[in-house]
């Protein structure tokens, strides 16, 4: 790259207004165990996904008194999809069990082969009483979204599951409880990053979207920087860069005059596609996320997949210093559960425009560095929907 004015500008932002050091970029190797394949990855389905397929298969034992084999759940984005069911039955004339074992695909997964449960009772009162079971952790940090002592069960597959046990016929109007337990989960927990989370005694039933794609391997690096490469082929200069499905929903309306190809779901690859996007002479970058990853991006670390990077919640104590929060506050900040608990923090005292403007400022800092100021670059903070901005730093910020 030449020495242009917008690299000089890239080299000046390493002394900060305010006087904190900047991060300088860097880029973790992935896990040597995350080899790259020469065929397609096999996407797989997700816990979430798994548990509204026992569910339902458990909903219909139970109504009508026989054992269900396959089974056909709604996905959240339309497409209805089947699973065979490994176990299910009646164990009691108002209790049933099935079980779906998860397939991840080639998603280097810890709950691959985890046989995912569901006991479906009948109860006095109309409605889904949804609860976890043994294996499926419990929450006990505030910050995730979900309540205090229940079950580590987000909410798109609790409404998955509700949905799937609604569609058995007699059951939408009858009170069912229905248990999701994973055997052997909270051994799986231990390969993960739950118990440092505050989710304790087993796994959580994640998804967003009910599919597993590999975005941890190295070959989902390749296929973001081919994305990058097939936006420039049609001749567009601006690359906007989203961390998930949630997060390109609102940078699409953050850009609502840009064309979908400039749009690529980079997963944990920023600094592989930031490099793509400098190869091909792109102008201008745009990076849309949600508190957690962001707060990664502003330490420097351009590759974020959890077993490389961590969120820096001290980071986020130091934002709220900069931009006029007490020292309770930002000691509040700084022994933050996770990003989003510093968020709801920040929410709750009325700082989350400033502070959320400050870290993307941070992050935009680190995106220009890394590129040496050979790409204008904007950042915006996303809520938990995907759906609004609640912050953004401009280009050059």
């Amino acid at each position: 790259m030449t020495d242009s004015p917008r690299r000089r500008r890239g080299a000046e932002a390493r002394s900060a207004p305010g006087g904190h050091e900047e991060p300088q970029p860097r880029e973790p190797d992935l896990p040597r165990t995350m080899k790259v394949r020469q065929k397609a990855l096999r996407t797989g389905w997700t816990t979430g996904t798994c548990a509204s397929a026992a569910a339902k298969a458990a909903a219909s034992a139970l109504a009508t008194g026989e054992p269900v084999e396959v089974v056909e759940v709604a996905l959240p984005s339309g497409r209805r999809v089947t699973f065979a069911t490994e176990r299910c039955g009646l164990t009691a004339p108002d209790r049933a069990e099935a079980v779906v074992v998860k397939d991840a695909g080639d998603d280097p997964d810890v709950t691959d082969g985890a046989h995912v449960t569901a006991t479906v009772t009948r109860r006095g009162e109309p409605g889904v009483e949804l609860d976890g079971g043994v294996g499926v952790g419990v929450v006990t940090r505030p910050g995730l979204g979900l309540d205090l002592g229940g079950p580590a069960i987000n909410p798109v597959p609790a409404q998955m599951i509700e949905q799937a046990v609604g569609e058995v016929g007699g059951a939408a109007g009858a009170g069912l409880r229905v248990v999701i337990s994973v055997p052997e989960g909270e051994r799986m927990a231990r390969k993960t990053t739950n118990a440092r989370l505050g989710i304790i005694g087993g796994i959580s039933i994640l998804g967003t979207t009910g599919v597993v794609r590999p975005f941890s391997t190295a070959s989902w690096r390749a296929s973001v920087e081919q994305a990058v490469s097939v936006m420039a082929a049609q001749g567009e200069d601006t690359l906007v860069l989203c961390t998930g499905g949630r997060t390109e929903k609102g940078a699409m309306l953050r850009h609502p005059g840009l064309p979908q190809v400039c749009f690529v779901e980079v997963g944990d690859f920023t600094g592989a596609a930031l490099r793509r996007a400098v190869e091909y002479g792109l102008a201008r970058v745009s990076f849309v996320g949600m508190a957690g990853k962001l707060t990664k991006l502003a330490s420097g670390v351009l590759m974020t997949h959890y077993t490389r990077s961590k969120v820096s919640t001290e980071l986020l104590g130091d934002v709220t210093r900069r931009v006029g929060g007490g020292e309770d506050l930002a000691a509040e900040v700084d022994a933050a559960n996770t990003g989003r608990h510093a968020y709801e923090i920040w929410e709750r005292a009325g700082l989350l425009e400033a502070a959320g403007t400050e870290l993307c400022r941070r992050v935009a800092g680190v995106l220009t560095r890394f590129t040496e100021g050979a790409l204008g670059v904007d950042v915006a903070m996303v809520d938990f929907t995907g759906q609004h901005v609640v912050a953004a730093a401009p280009e050059d910020a």
